[in-house]
């Protein structure tokens, strides 16, 4: 399963704005509420699954372009890693947190993908840690126990969308890792199932993968319509195999052959036994496309009968043809209608007064009204997301566009046979309905049919049908204005655009013209063209109308005139008596050169339908250094420049040409440009680069903030976000700013000493305010800032050095800064730069598991400058390595500084962290709002993750013993328990006295660096009434585990002595005894000899007889000091540490 996707030996591209904003959507699936709303998805892959198809798909979306589909692509996996290595991934996703085990070797492909996730709990070992294999996988399934201990409902995505499963969930409790759940001691000790509640949701995720995003999106027009435009390609390549006489003998069957097998194919392949009417392919011909035709298609059974030659009015044959691809894995679908004949008639010097209303033009003009209804149905419906609307419009486009091409007499027969649609598919090709919120992410084909077209010319029955449609995707982006009002703006691309929206086929008669046409022109004196100048050669017509592409064809140049030669259009001739105006633009030799030809309204008889325009405006494009563009200069220029011709040739800068001919000229310079074979040589293939829609550049930039959220952005950002648009009436800078630096950093990460650094070097820049809290808190702060500027009535305002306590988010701290809730003191404020400090050696509880809210700390889009304040003259030291690759995979674009303990030496690195504009800079900016939606409003929320630091302080006003307090103090990194570390103190700071001094000093202690700082407090006072306090950071902590282990940091109070007896003496008590009182008279009947003691019988003993009686007078004595001894400790009470 899995494969790892590399371009060039390297992986993909990750987008962390898209990284987060799918995480984003499927946590936001465990906001919903309810009694079946889990409280996480599981997701494990490889064996641990059993191969689960629907875990696997969530690892696709959420890591895409990392894990395939199918079986392991291994030629494209490194040579040494097994896929069971590359699949050893468990995830279970929370609505604030995502944690995730992985192992050291697919750890490095998964952190760019996780880098950006918020409250990321990552386990895994370290590759030392790694080889002992029976420690890895019980740490594997510890991971897992740990992961899942509070939950109580876990969902699992069960099925594929592509493999509908029924949910069994005793399938789940077959997984090897549910299973190993159960083992004792490691394990939970109970089965999974029993004590977790299952839940699938794989039909609500299905709902979440097919929402376009940017990589989606990319996905589809780098893959999906590149096939899609294949067919298209396929099918015209058959028809242009047909002359002019075999074309007669063509099916529908024959013809639709490529869109048919691309279909049913996809159908099978996606396990799709059926879908609606309204997405099938299709291709009729002529008359054989009425609305009872179209009702009863079947794209299994196409017609053999059905031919150009018998399928027109009365049996004549067909002059257009309908046809329709539809993409069946996804949610492409384009249809046109095109035709068989030309609609004009070249001009050979006998002038057409008007233009005969043949089948071919009247079915044209319908078509061209039916394009432009799509087109601006589809405009009205991005800007007012109103299918009603866009209906309206659509139609009344249709039916104003038909009067305004004499063909006003079938608009009454039209009104009631034109039907328009929008239709919204997801990425299986599912129809979903357009009230359905999950419609607006999704691609829209929008339609116009107009069916049962009757002649009214001739009156021999009916025409046929006209069809139109476009896929097409939008994009609203919801922009606040100054005055606080919030506007949409809208943006659309046409996915199908490549497609030719005209195409026609000479017949028998159209071929017969142009050979008259040829035969005319190569004539000694031309005809109305005059003499030849240059031979035939390749050159682009083109035309602004909505119709045409930049179609290829030959060009002859001749004194009075020019002939053009396109194999579908047939022959265009122009003569000076149909040019009102004749110019030549050049930008430079390596621009196409292209020919403005302004025609008279006389032309348009002799001129294709298609290349009709309102400006009634022709560009000829010579590509440069071809023999038509030397040839121009050479020959035409000299003599078209002369007024006795009557062309009058001018030569043009840019600013002489107007909106239009700037557009056509740099269409076909990128056409040029791309190197891509024209829309118009069909044997060839369509463009399939999405960079070459019109207009896809400008919609991707829209897009990607649009599909991240529709939280709105600030006017004043939109010139940043989007370098091209024009941004009218810019806010004008008011008054000096205060401006503020914010430095974060975890505790132990030396930020207090870089901030006196930077006061302590920065003097003379100006004064500097510190704001250092013991915790965070928003009101606190908005406070702060509001008595800041009360207090500050100096005409040049201080810079303010803001510390960000802990454990904090720092996009909260900035969110809290710049939305105050005061307008004049939000504006009063700015943010420079944000700079965080890390400390590799406090960085870790854990093998890699950070510290909460350090990656946050770096966040990409808010920090600008990365201070390592630890290990920096060990740059390969493991540690450093590692803490360095994830900072650098959360924030690419940070500066790294090299700083022990925060003191910065470069004049460069102190003006990166006192910056006053790079918060600001664009590529920052735009970061921002594609990684924290709803971070203008502050409503970004940032969350919490499972393992919580919490602060306690103890405060007290006793002296404390130094040595017991180091001693103490060294002690805690060794007692440092490991998930869910319970009980763990990882911070120690605060202000405290000694009793071997009376003056205050300044303590630090990180228990996971084992540093200990202690300085003396230079703003503290020295008198001996200074309350202490303590504050410590860690997980669990309670207040009276706290006090008791700082009672053990005091001089420890007198215990009372206990009483003594004969049996607690010790023996050397006994000695002490005898040796005072062995010499003191005997009773009668024993003597000493010096060494022992006899008596009568001559038994002797060590002891003296009395021993007894020595010993209870010993006693007696010993116990009234005692006694006397607790008496005195009663009346001497010692104070406790916590007293007041």
């Amino acid at each position: 399963m899995a494969g790892i996707r590399r371009v060039n030996g390297k992986l993909s591209g990750v987008n962390p704005a898209v990284s987060c904003s799918r995480l984003r959507q499927v946590q936001a699936l465990l906001c919903e509420g309810g009694s079946v709303t889990p409280d996480g998805i599981l997701c494990s892959l490889g064996i641990d699954s059993r191969y689960n198809e629907g875990c696997t798909e969530l690892a696709k979306y959420l890591f895409y372009g990392l894990y395939e589909w199918n079986q392991p692509n291994l030629e494209h996996a490194p040579d040494d890693f097994p896929e069971e290595m590359l699949d050893d991934v468990i995830m279970l996703i929370k609505a604030e947190c995502v944690h995730l085990y992985c192992n050291p070797v697919n750890y490095s492909y998964l952190l760019p993908y996780v880098s950006h996730w918020r409250n990321l709990h990552l386990y895994c070992m370290t590759e030392e840690e790694y080889e002992d294999e029976e420690a890895a996988e019980e740490f594997k399934i510890s991971s897992f126990v740990t992961m899942v201990q509070d939950c109580q409902r876990i969902g699992v995505a069960h099925s594929s969308q592509g493999h509908i499963q029924k949910f069994d969930v005793f399938v789940v409790e077959k997984w090897p890792l549910i299973q190993a759940f159960a083992l004792e001691g490691i394990g939970g000790g109970s089965f999974f199932t029993i004590k977790y509640k299952i839940v699938d949701m794989s039909e609500k995720l299905w709902q979440v993968y097919n929402r376009l995003d940017p990589v989606s999106l990319d996905n589809l027009l780098a893959e999906d319509l590149g096939i899609f435009e294949k067919q298209w390609s396929s099918f015209f390549s058959s028809i242009d195999l047909e002359s002019h006489l075999s074309i007669l003998d063509l099916s529908e069957a024959q013809a639709g052959e490529a869109f048919r097998t691309f279909y049913s194919h996809g159908l099978i392949s996606n396990n799709i036994s059926d879908k609606s009417k309204s997405r099938q392919p299709f291709v009729l011909f002529g008359k054989h496309s009425s609305s009872e035709d179209l009702e009863n298609i079947s794209f299994n059974f196409p017609s053999e009968s059905h031919q150009v030659r018998n399928t027109g009015p009365q049996g004549s044959t067909a002059k257009h043809m309908i046809l329709q691809c539809v993409a069946p894995k996804g949610p492409l679908a384009c249809s046109r209608t095109y035709f068989f004949g030309t609609t004009h008639t070249p001009y050979l010097g006998i002038q057409t007064t008007e233009q005969k209303k043949t089948e071919v033009l009247v079915l044209s003009q319908i078509y061209s009204a039916a394009v432009q209804g799509v087109l601006s149905g589809i405009k009205c419906y991005c800007s007012t997301s109103s299918f009603t609307k866009a209906k309206d419009v659509a139609v009344n486009t249709f039916l104003l566009t038909l009067d305004l091409m004499n063909l006003g007499h079938y608009r009454g027969h039209l009104r009631s046979k034109c039907e328009f649609s929008i239709q919204a598919a997801n990425n299986q090709g599912i129809v979903i309905p357009l009230a359905d919120e999950d419609s607006r992410y999704l691609v829209k084909t929008a339609s116009l049919i107009v069916s049962d077209i009757p002649d009214l010319e001739e009156n021999r029955g009916d025409f046929g049908t006209v069809v139109y449609s476009e896929s097409f995707l939008e994009s609203s982006i919801n922009i606040q204005q100054r005055d606080g009002t919030v506007s949409s703006d809208s943006c659309y691309t046409i996915l199908t655009a490549n497609v030719p929206r005209y195409a026609c086929w000479l017949m028998e008669s159209d071929v017969k013209q142009s050979e008259q046409a040829l035969h005319v022109a190569k004539s000694e004196d031309g005809g109305c063209l005059g003499g030849s100048l240059t031979v035939a050669d390749s050159a682009y017509v083109f035309t602004s109308g909505h119709l045409c592409s930049p179609e290829e064809g030959k060009i002859t140049f001749f004194s009075e005139g020019l002939l053009f030669i396109h194999s579908q259009l047939g022959c265009i001739t122009l003569t000076k008596d149909h040019i009102r105006k004749i110019s030549f633009y050049a930008p430079d030799s390596c621009g196409v050169g292209s020919l403005f030809v302004e025609y008279e309204s006389s032309l348009l008889p002799h001129l294709p339908f298609p290349l009709h325009s309102s400006d009634q405006c022709l560009v000829f494009a010579l590509q440069p250094r071809s023999k038509s563009y030397k040839a121009f200069f050479a020959k035409v220029l000299p003599a078209w420049k002369n007024p006795e011709t009557g062309l009058s040739l001018q030569l043009v800068d840019q600013e002489q040409l107007s909106l239009n001919q700037r557009n056509m000229h740099t269409r076909v310079q990128k056409l040029h440009d791309s190197q891509e074979p024209p829309v118009a040589k069909r044997k060839g293939s369509l463009k399939t680069s999405h960079s070459k829609l019109p207009g896809q550049e400008m919609f991707l930039q829209h897009f990607a903030l649009s599909s991240i959220s529709q939280e709105p952005i600030l006017y004043d950002h939109l010139e940043a976000l989007f370098p091209s648009a024009e941004v009218r009436n810019k806010a004008h800078q008011k008054g000096r700013k205060v401006t503020i630096n914010i430095i974060t950093g975890l505790p132990g990460s030396h930020k207090s000493t870089l901030c006196n650094f930077l006061v302590d070097q920065n003097k003379e820049v100006g004064r500097w305010v510190v704001y250092e809290p013991d915790s965070f808190s928003v009101s606190h702060l908005q406070q702060y800032l509001s008595s800041f500027l009360e207090s500050q009535r100096e005409r040049v305002k201080p810079r303010l050095l803001l510390l960000t306590p802990g454990y904090t988010d720092v996009l909260d701290v900035v969110q809290a800064v710049l939305f105050h809730p005061d307008p004049d003191v939000q504006g009063c404020f700015t943010v420079g730069a944000v700079t965080a400090c890390v400390n590799p050696l406090a960085s870790c509880m854990e093998h890699r598991f950070a510290f909460p809210k350090l990656l946050e700390q770096c966040s990409q889009g808010i920090v600008s400058t990365v201070v390592f304040t630890g290990l920096t003259a060990e740059e390969k030291h493991p540690l450093m390595q590692h803490v360095q690759q994830l900072v650098r995979s959360a924030n690419p674009t940070a500066a790294f500084i090299l700083a022990e303990r925060g003191a910065v030496t470069r004049n460069e690195d102190v003006s990166l962290i006192l910056s006053e504009s790079s918060f600001g800079e664009t590529q920052m900016l735009r970061a921002r709002y594609v990684l924290y939606p709803g971070w203008c409003k502050g409503r970004f929320f940032s969350g919490s993750g499972t393992v919580v630091v919490t602060q306690q302080r103890i405060a007290f006003s006793r002296p404390l013993e130094r040595p017991l307090f180091v001693t103490r103090c060294k002690a805690i990194k060794s007692s440092l328990k490991s998930s869910p570390f319970r009980g763990n103190v990882y911070n120690i700071w605060g202000k405290v006295r000694f009793s071997d001094s009376d003056r205050t000093v300044d303590v630090r202690y990180n228990a996971v660096s084992g540093s200990l700082s202690i300085v003396p407090d230079k703003s503290a006072d020295s008198q001996t009434s200074t309350p202490c306090f303590l504050i410590f950071d860690g997980v669990g902590l309670t207040q009276e585990e706290l006090k008791v282990w700082l009672r053990l940091c005091t001089k420890q109070r007198q215990a009372k002595k206990t009483k003594k007896t004969a049996n607690t003496l010790s023996a050397q008590e006994i000695q002490s005894i005898h040796m005072a009182r062995h010499l003191d008279p005997l009773p009668p009947g024993y003597f000493y000899n010096g060494y022992q003691y006899v008596d009568i019988f001559g038994e002797k003993r060590s002891f003296h007889p009395n021993m007894e009686e020595f010993i209870k007078e010993y006693i007696c004595e010993a116990n009234k000091e005692i006694e006397q001894f607790n008496r005195q400790l009663e009346q001497q009470r010692q104070p406790d540490l916590f007293d007041p």
